[in-house]
C-alpha cells in the first residue's frame, strides 16, 4: 500500500500541482517572456528544482509518516538524490529535447520504485 500512496502523490504532483512551474522550468518560456532580460536566463533552473523539491517531498511523505517522522541520514540522502536525479530528467525532456515524456515518467516510477525498496529492506 505504501508504494502505491508513492505513485499517487507522484501522480498529484508531477500532472495536477505542477502548474506554473512546468512552464517556467521551460528555457524557452523565459526566452519567449515579453519583458525577457539576459538576467533571467538561468532562472528556469530555479523552477525545476523547486518542482524537484515538491515531486520529493510528496513521493517521500509516506515514508516519512511510516518512520513515525524519524528521519534518518539515509533519508537525507535519499531525499537529495531523488531530487537531482529528477531536475535532471526534467531537464533532459523541457529543455534538451533528449528525452520523451514516456521515458521521463519511466525515470521517475523507477526513481519511486527503487527508493520503496531501499527504505522496505533496511
Amino acid at each position: 500500500m505504501l508504494l502505491l500512496f508513492m505513485i499517487f502523490f507522484h501522480i498529484i504532483d508531477d500532472w495536477v500541482l505542477q502548474g506554473k512551474l512546468g512552464t517556467m522550468k521551460q528555457q524557452s518560456w523565459w526566452f519567449n517572456h515579453p519583458e525577457y532580460k539576459d538576467m533571467y536566463k538561468h532562472d528556469y533552473i530555479v523552477a525545476l528544482l523547486t518542482h524537484a523539491f515538491s515531486w520529493t517531498f510528496m513521493i517521500m511523505l509516506p515514508l516519512a509518516y511510516i518512520a513515525n517522522w524519524q528521519i534518518s541520514v539515509g533519508f537525507i540522502i535519499a531525499f537529495i538524490l531523488n531530487m537531482s536525479i529528477h531536475a535532471v530528467v526534467d531537464d533532459l525532456k523541457a529543455n534538451r529535447k533528449k528525452i520523451n515524456l514516456i521515458v521521463d515518467q519511466s525515470i521517475h516510477i523507477v526513481q519511486i520504485i527503487s527508493t520503496f525498496c531501499f527504505f522496505s529492506i533496511a
